[in-house]
């Protein structure tokens, strides 16, 4: 600190806000052990211990609500590590220079929107009665599909159009790693007799790995984050069994039902989770790729 007092000056505003707005309000989190009123107050509530955590754990609802978060996050976190990866690839190859900026512009703008906009567009465009997809599906001969309406599509679009949103972003980390790669390994595999496609297998791809290895480690502390604001504003009630995760439930059982200490103790119960995955994923950084923040 005395010899960097600039720089600890320049975190200290950060470090105010957020000691204020994230620990400071942690006293709240006693709610999740009692029968909270807001009438009475923390104070005076009934301390009922564990009740909450002992009806996460019976309740089939919050079973269902696990399950779909896991399911969701987890297909997530794949296909943005798959997609990325093959899309840093085939940009990686192209040598017009003006060509392939603009592809990067492109695919990394939807990031910069945020879901409310992306989610009114989507709700427009995948109607089943007058929705440009359908539109096109039914020209084929296909029957409409009520993409936002039915669990296991209502899925597959969340987890589609999450993709289309984030890979672009996600591209760039994976383009700064190709090129950090030492050109003279190229050179070598060409002058062995190496083709594109095996210098991308031998060269390109191992690479790649040590990020590839951070991003998949990294991901593990948000496989509990489904992504609140994409999940609430496309479902309806007509997928709550199959689109509804842990954020949107403790909303609904928090906010809408007046369940201030259910939701708390779930609340609590995921953050917990995903403290102790955020601590494993950097130790499996640290000891698979050498990555580590502190």
């Amino acid at each position: 600190m005395y010899r960097s007092p600039i720089f600890y000056m320049m975190l200290l505003p950060a470090v105010v806000l957020t000691l204020l707005f994230s620990y400071v309000p942690m006293y709240g989190i006693v709610i999740a052990f009692q029968d909270f009123k807001p009438w009475l107050g923390v104070s005076k509530s009934e301390w009922i211990g564990l009740a909450h955590f002992t009806r996460i754990y019976q309740d089939s609802d919050t079973k269902q609500v696990l399950y779909n978060t896991l399911f969701i996050a987890v297909l997530k976190i794949i296909a943005a590590m798959i997609v990325p990866i093959l899309f840093a690839l085939l940009l990686n190859e192209i040598r017009k220079m003006v060509f392939k900026r603009t592809v990067q512009t492109l695919i990394y703008l939807p990031h910069f929107l945020s879901w409310v906009i992306l989610a009114g567009i989507l709700i427009d465009i995948l109607s089943p009665n007058s929705g440009l997809v359908n539109k096109l599906l039914g020209s084929f001969g296909i029957s409409p599909i009520f993409f936002l309406g039915e669990g296991n599509w209502f899925r597959f679009t969340v987890i589609v159009s999450d993709i289309w949103k984030e890979f672009g972003f996600s591209t760039i980390v994976y383009l700064a790693a190709l090129a950090g790669i030492n050109p003279a390994l190229y050179e070598a595999a060409e002058a062995d007799g190496a083709n594109r496609w095996q210098q991308t297998l031998y060269v390109t791809l191992p690479g790649l790995v040590p990020m590839i290895i951070v991003c998949g480690t990294l991901s593990l502390g948000n496989i509990l984050n489904a992504n609140f604001d994409q999940i609430y504003n496309l479902y309806t009630p007509l997928v709550y069994s199959k689109g509804d995760v842990v954020d949107t439930f403790v909303y609904r059982m928090g906010i809408k039902s007046g369940e201030y200490g259910f939701s708390a103790a779930f609340g609590l119960f995921k953050s917990v989770i995903s403290s102790i995955l955020i601590v494993l994923s950097y130790r499996l950084a640290y000891k698979y790729a050498n990555y580590r923040i502190f």
